[in-house]
């Protein structure tokens, strides 16, 4: 058998030593109520999207148009959402945040959705199917047309200096009448959120 002097000994305990913790490390994962909101960066996210869609549509809602038009037609005013664009510096997922806008309106009561491009061409090819092979088939050419157009942007700025960021986000949306082209209603809302990370920077 080798000798193996003290120092190598030493060094080869102190390796064992640090795989030894190294392998015994751990992820610990729980679950959290979804609308609690989890900040692990200034990035845009899913509490952004909800607020930002509750209080866009309740100001939208706030305005005239949409009781001005049950009044005339006696009937709940059809939104169609035509574009909401993401301008902003990073991915932000627009279908979450079309979504939200979609459920604050029909929660409402004061307005009805009308599907639109890829989901209103699944809905006309599952009708299309239906009245090929079903007895009682909902009938092609019967769709409610869209009374109002909702569209729209997500800006950003970042502002960074050393080891402290700003990041500035600024949602615009507008509803136009497609009868009349007058546009109806006009919101924004700004969300500003201040990161400041170790000396190692970002």
């Amino acid at each position: 058998m080798k000798y193996i002097s003290k120092s190598v000994a030493v060094t080869l305990m102190g390796v064992a030593a640090v795989s030894g913790l190294t392998g015994c490390g751990s992820t610990e994962v729980k679950r959290i109520d979804a609308k609690e909101e989890v900040a692990l960066s200034d990035r845009w996210n899913a509490t952004d999207s909800r607020l930002v869609a509750e209080e866009m549509i309740a100001d939208m809602l706030s305005f005239p148009w949409a009781s001005q038009f049950e009044l005339q037609n006696d009937r709940l005013p059809t939104v169609i959402i035509q574009r909401i664009a993401n301008k902003s510096h990073e991915h932000i997922a627009l279908d979450t945040f079309v979504n939200d806008i979609k459920r604050s309106v029909i929660r409402s009561g004061k307005a009805a959705f009308v599907a639109g491009g890829e989901e209103r061409e699944a809905v006309r090819e599952e009708r299309l199917d239906q009245e090929l092979n079903a007895k009682e088939a909902k009938q092609q050419g019967q769709e409610q047309a869209a009374d109002f157009a909702l569209s729209g942007s997500v800006n950003s700025l970042v502002d960074k200096v050393d080891n402290k960021r700003v990041t500035f986000y600024q949602v615009d949306l507008k509803l136009i009448d497609l009868e009349s082209n007058l546009e109806v209603w006009n919101g924004q809302k700004k969300i500003q959120k201040f990161q400041k990370k170790s000396s190692f920077g970002f």
